[in-house]
């Protein structure tokens, strides 16, 4: 998948917030703050009742993304088939401008763990992922974006680094990537790299979506800083400046604030979407600049 074929999803590139019901009468009065919205799949997988009403009421005013957690894409078993099932009906009556999910895996066995645990990246890995993205892109008849994860450890069992595995991932299934930039922060952070370089090396041109959110700053057993990607704080600075990073570089992207614990009241969230929209309207003034400085030659004629 190129770069241009990223334009069949129908979000747009500004800001957009995860939906939360308790947000949902702030929508019907102040629906300029945000431009989209996103929803974590798994909420609505059910046959009716108030959350699959509020989320038909909603659909007709915003675009909306589908936003997976409970897939499972990295598992070392396949993937519960009821689930899938349960995921395309809810896209198919939905129709979501983008659905993505997290390279991760959450269930063992017949146990699902709450979690999203990171992966080793080699080549049993890559073909386990890739089969599995092969199978929810048939069954959702749609590619999909897959979302960078927050890491706190490294595998011995790795032997490609994230970016290129991402983009082997991609090159093989045609997904788009979903790139969080908090979690692109967290683990450069807690694995001592540079946030800068990680983009030197990402795939930028498969990005069809970006997230934003903030974390919980620890420290480990031996005082090392430890940060924790909880999505219950406000985006922190260095978070913002590697986001304007990104947005220099690929252009304005669809742009979604998560915030999933300790919700805020709507204008703390609504002041996140504004940050971001500033950013990405300062880009929006550059577009051409940007577009020429892609287009130069990058060796001799």
């Amino acid at each position: 998948m190129d770069g241009s074929s990223l334009s069949v999803f129908s979000i747009p590139a500004l800001p957009g917030v995860g939906y939360k019901p308790q947000h949902h009468e702030d929508l019907k009065g102040f629906a300029h703050d945000v431009a989209w919205l996103e929803i974590h799949a798994e909420n609505y997988m059910g046959d009716g009742g108030p959350a699959l009403a509020g989320l038909r009421s909603l659909r007709e005013r915003f675009p909306v993304s589908c936003h997976g957690v409970g897939l499972s894409i990295g598992a070392g078993s396949g993937l519960d088939s009821e689930h899938l099932e349960r995921l395309r009906i809810l896209v198919d009556w939905l129709k979501p401008g983008m659905f993505s999910e997290h390279l991760a895996w959450s269930t063992h066995d017949t146990a699902y763990l709450n979690d999203l645990f990171p992966l080793p990246y080699n080549s049993r890995t890559l073909r386990r992922v890739v089969e599995h993205i092969d199978q929810v892109q048939t069954a959702l008849d749609r590619p999909m974006l897959l979302e960078n994860p927050s890491s706190y450890l490294r595998f011995a069992e790795t032997t490609m680094s994230e970016c290129d595995f991402l983009a082997e991932v991609s090159a093989r299934t045609g997904c788009g990537l979903l790139l969080d930039v908090n979690n692109v922060f967290v683990s450069a952070t807690n694995q001592q790299y540079s946030a800068i370089e990680y983009l030197d090396d990402f795939p930028i041109h498969l990005v069809g979506e970006i997230h934003l959110g903030g974390h919980e700053a620890d420290e480990d057993e031996i005082g090392n800083e430890l940060l924790i990607d909880s999505h219950s704080r406000p985006i922190v600075d260095p978070v913002w400046e590697l986001y304007a990073e990104v947005i220099d570089r690929c252009g304005p992207k669809p742009t979604l604030i998560e915030w999933d614990n300790d919700i805020p009241n709507w204008p703390v969230l609504a002041a996140e979407a504004t940050r971001a929209a500033r950013v990405l309207s300062i880009a929006g003034s550059r577009v051409p600049d940007l577009a020429a400085k892609q287009a130069q030659p990058t060796g001799p004629a």
